[in-house]
């Protein structure tokens, strides 16, 4: 079926391997039909070496084909990722919440099975009316339905554990922390500059997450409500006396 299978068939019938290797290539990117002219002059030396009619005209039906070390490579890949989601779970889903997913539902997934359910009979429930995020969401709901079966759990927004946008592994392993990208309406850039700041110097106050951070009054008053700021006191002042 590959690239490779076509340039071999045609070796074996007597073409040089520099003409059987142009016109696998000329084949697997779908030119036959883009380019006649060309396909008719290959026909003609395929029809010379004995190449049945019928393999000349599937070859010129083809319309893309993967090369077989690119189909191998993503073979390995797939069993790789399968090794991991069985015996290793909680880096599968840090990794494919991390890099794969962009729309969660903090609520759902912090409540765990059931309210994960929940939101997703809400979506099902919608049917054609659900929009393209709310199906987006619908598979990444999926994934942390299966997680969170497995025994593994999300650890809510925290100012001062949570990343920009990977969901960070708890220390015994069977928990993610959510990420602020992960709050509706906080995008990278604002979920970066918190962590720069945290990085720099570490937050003494409420009021010192909103100066040095990009952080709109409506997200900062999401994650006062999801209560990410802890035992924060409201501002610096207040820490004076916070020993």
């Amino acid at each position: 079926g590959c690239r490779d299978d076509i340039m071999v068939y045609l070796i074996q019938n007597g073409l040089k391997h520099e003409v059987a290797f142009e016109i696998s290539e000329f084949i697997r990117k779908g030119k036959a039909a883009k380019n006649p002219d060309k396909w008719d002059s290959y026909s003609k030396v395929m029809r010379e070496h004995k190449i049945p009619e019928w393999y000349i005209w599937s070859s010129g039906q083809i319309k893309y084909m993967f090369p077989k070390a690119h189909a191998t490579a993503y073979v390995m890949m797939a069993l790789r990722i399968a090794w991991f989601k069985v015996h290793r779970p909680i880096y599968f889903y840090s990794a494919y919440f991390s890099k794969r997913a962009r729309d969660f539902d903090l609520v759902a997934m912090q409540g765990g099975e059931y309210t994960i359910e929940k939101r997703m009979e809400e979506i099902d429930q919608k049917g054609n009316k659900a929009t393209e995020t709310e199906k987006r969401l619908y598979t990444v709901l999926e994934v942390a339905l299966e997680m969170v079966k497995r025994g593994f759990g999300f650890d809510p927004i925290d100012i001062m554990r949570s990343d920009a946008k990977d969901f960070v592994i708890s220390e015994d392993k069977q928990r993610l922390r959510l990420p602020f990208v992960a709050l509706d309406g906080l995008g990278y850039k604002v979920a970066q500059s918190i962590v720069d700041a945290r990085e720099e110097k570490l937050f003494n106050s409420q009021e010192d997450v909103k100066n040095r951070t990009g952080v709109t009054k409506t997200s900062f008053d999401k994650l006062s409500a999801l209560d990410a700021f802890k035992d924060l006191p409201e501002d610096s002042q207040m820490s004076l006396f916070d020993f």
